[in-house]
Order: C-alpha cells, then sequence, then structure tokens
C-alpha cells in the first residue's frame, strides 16, 4: 500500500490544543488565568530579566571595586629551565620546538625562561625574555641563550 498525502497525519498524543487561558470560571483557568494573586508576575508585560534582583541595589555594585585592569598588559608563555631536559643535547630549541613538545601551549606576546631547576645537556635556546639566572644556569651547562623580537 502506498503512502497518499491525505493519509498523513501528526503522531497520536504529538499535537495538543491551545490553552485558553481567562475564559471564565467553567474552564479552570478563568479570573487570574494562571498566574496567582498579585506581584509582578501576575501583571501584564511581566518580563523579569534574570539578573533582575527586585529592585534592591545589585551585587555587582554592593561589592568594593580594587585595582585596575591594565589593558597594555602583556602576556608571555612561562618555561622554566628544568624543562628543557625532554630535549636532546646540542639541539636549537625555538617557540615551534617548544609548542610540538607541548610546554607551550600559546605562545601570546613570547616566551619568558626562568631560572627555576637544573639544565643537563647543553642546548641552544632561543625566547623572547630570559631572566638572568636562567641564562647563567643554561651558559654553566654549556648552552647559550639568544633573545629573539617578538
Amino acid at each position: 500500500m502506498a503512502l497518499r498525502l491525505q493519509d498523513l497525519a501528526p503522531a497520536p498524543g504529538s499535537k495538543r490544543e491551545k490553552k485558553r487561558v481567562g475564559r471564565g470560571p467553567g474552564s479552570g483557568w478563568g479570573k487570574t488565568a494562571g498566574k496567582g494573586h498579585k506581584g509582578q508576575k501576575s501583571r501584564a508585560g511581566a518580563k523579569i530579566p534574570p539578573w533582575f534582583e527586585g529592585g534592591q541595589m545589585p551585587l555587582i555594585r554592593r561589592i568594593p571595586k580594587r585595582g585596575f585592569t591594565n589593558i597594555f598588559r602583556k602576556e608571555f608563555a612561562i618555561i622554566n629551565v628544568r624543562d628543557l631536559n625532554r630535549f636532546p643535547p646540542d639541539s636549537d630549541v625555538g617557540p615551534e620546538e617548544l609548542k610540538k613538545s607541548g610546554l607551550v601551549k600559546k605562545i601570546k606576546h613570547g616566551i619568558k625562561l626562568l631560572g627555576d631547576g637544573e639544565l643537563k645537556h647543553p642546548l641552544k635556546v632561543r625566547v623572547h625574555k630570559a631572566s638572568e639566572a636562567a641564562v647563567k644556569k643554561v651558559e654553566a651547562a654549556g648552552g647559550e641563550v639568544s633573545v629573539i623580537s617578538s
């Protein structure tokens, strides 16, 4: 049997008649039309945004404000000297290698090398910034640090 256009119908129970409120006491939805008695939500045009706090001073205006956000701040990806031990001896380590190895997720404004930990073998390290302690530790291991421009 082929499906015909006149046989098409919605699934049983999927369609429901519109609830007509405010149509007398016999309907069960008369008088207050399901809105209860009085109050802001019972009034016409009551659209209350989720952040509205009933007219009291909003939380964001009640809490104290401190400091400021420097919109010109430069954020560097940080790596330590101990993190460089995963690279083979005498290899050249730059931003691309650091990103591939997973040490740096996002380069942001550059990469800064800090001096936490020890380096066990010599490496050539190319970073955007380096602390004095980090440079000394890399050079003590027989390597060199070169600062590249961003």
